[in-house]
């Protein structure tokens, strides 16, 4: 019990040290934001006008084209399911920054190419579906996505929007396009399970949120796309 109580009093902790980190990166980037909008201005005025006049039609067409268009996710490789029921990806997930839609080999995806903005993942309950390439970049930040669909019971949506709620680094959304009710999702990582009490779902969030499969530990999961 000492063991078990002193890990969660470490890891409390080191999200703590993760969010104050996070707050004063947040002040840096505005204060970065402001001074680069300045200059961007600036070059506007001296001579974006008759860039874009003369570009207009251009940007047009590859913007509808963009809109449309999909990118591989990059992954190669195949799931490996372990006796806890655990499926972990073996293989590459690639980490590509990408502005259009991406084609995941598996749904929910749990990696790969992704939008450069994430979802907000603050312990963020959201009520319509995501787009995966946002939570995906959550994901990297290491965010355990919880995905249900209209087969789950309310009681257990419930419950565990609850838990999200209470759970920094984790975010919660309906997902039709998956095999199971009930899904949880981390960088790498996924599993089924059968209900909010089922003692995988404490399991699986004690193991990955912010976990040792994280790309990137530390970085924000607020102030996302929501």
């Amino acid at each position: 019990m000492g063991s078990a109580k002193n890990s969660s009093a470490a890891r409390k902790a080191r999200i703590e040290e993760m969010r104050r980190a996070e707050r004063a990166r947040e002040r840096r980037t505005r204060v970065l934001t402001v001074a680069a909008s300045v200059v961007v201005v600036a070059g506007l005025v001296v001579g974006g006008v008759v860039l874009v006049n003369s570009g207009s039609d251009n940007n047009r067409k590859n913007s509808a084209s963009d809109s449309k268009s999909s990118t591989n996710s990059g992954d190669s490789g195949h799931w490996t399911t372990g006796k806890d029921g655990v499926r972990t990806w073996s293989g590459k997930l690639a980490r590509t920054h990408v502005q259009t839609k991406v084609s995941y080999p598996m749904h929910p995806p749990v990696g790969g190419n992704h939008n450069p903005i994430w979802a907000t993942c603050d312990g963020t309950v959201y009520t319509k579906p995501l787009q995966d390439e946002n939570a995906v970049h959550s994901m990297e930040h290491g965010a355990v996505w919880v995905t249900y669909t209209g087969e789950a019971k309310k009681a257990d949506i419930a419950a565990l929007a609850a838990k999200v709620k209470q759970t920094p680094f984790s975010l919660m959304s309906p997902y039709e396009n998956q095999a199971a009710p009930l899904i949880l999702s981390a960088w790498g990582h996924q599993v089924a399970v059968k209900s909010a009490d089922d003692p995988e779902v404490n399991r699986f969030f004690a193991a990955y949120v912010q976990g040792p499969q994280t790309p990137e530990p530390g970085a924000p999961c607020t102030n996302g796309a929501m």
